[in-house]
């Protein structure tokens, strides 16, 4: 390996060991190009066998090659990327990390399987007929998307604003919705109360 590209080799093996065991670092010599360090390695290369940059489109006018995406021997997916290494203004190698994403895909794939609900599927009448939990959530959750907020994060005046919509949209009528919607925002009941009360007191204009 030449004297210049020794110096990124514990690089390699830092970021390998990094993100062991999705990471694999390959570093090639542009002068015979072919692969001289590998760390991680999960793509069967072996030290000595050519680069075959051509592969990622290598120009030595560029600094940073991708992201873009491969496929490994065993049909994983992986994501790559580039840098082009210099030394005294010219090219002398590139050090490719390449990341195996398909277990990350897998997770996603879980995941959404996990969370998706059939299309169509409507609930349970019997179970939602008098959920008043449920509809204050739905309410409370359109509200706040309607207008770019977080309930978390509610000013006391969106506190009180919402509080007079869910009162007009008949949210207070279960038992005990108000102790409910007083956790839900945050607030004391007693505050509640009072907003209400503004909400339903005659105008001031």
């Amino acid at each position: 390996m030449p004297t210049e590209l020794m110096a990124y080799a514990p690089i390699c093996d830092a970021v390998a060991l990094l993100f062991r065991p999705y990471a694999e670092v390959v570093l090639h010599d542009l002068g015979s190009q072919t692969v001289v360090h590998i760390a991680g390695n999960f793509s069967q290369r072996v030290l000595g066998e050519p680069s075959l940059l051509n592969e990622i489109g290598f120009d030595e006018a560029e600094t940073t090659i991708g992201p873009y995406e491969k496929i490994n021997w065993d049909g994983r997916r992986i994501k790559s990327i580039s840098v082009v290494l210099t030394a005294n203004g010219a090219a002398i190698g590139v050090l490719c990390i390449n990341v195996d994403v398909s277990h990350f895909h897998a997770v996603m794939q879980t995941l959404g399987a996990l969370v998706a609900v059939p299309a169509g599927a409507d609930k349970p009448p019997v179970l939602f007929k008098e959920d008043w939990h449920e509809r204050i959530n739905e309410y409370v959750q359109q509200w706040t998307q309607e207008r770019g907020l977080i309930v978390t994060a509610l000013s006391r005046e969106q506190k009180r604003q919402l509080v007079a919509d869910l009162a007009a949209s008949g949210a207070f009528g279960g038992r005990n919705a108000a102790a409910y919607i007083s956790r839900v925002l945050g607030l004391a009941r007693a505050t509640v109360y009072n907003y209400l009360n503004q909400a339903n007191g005659p105008s001031d204009a």
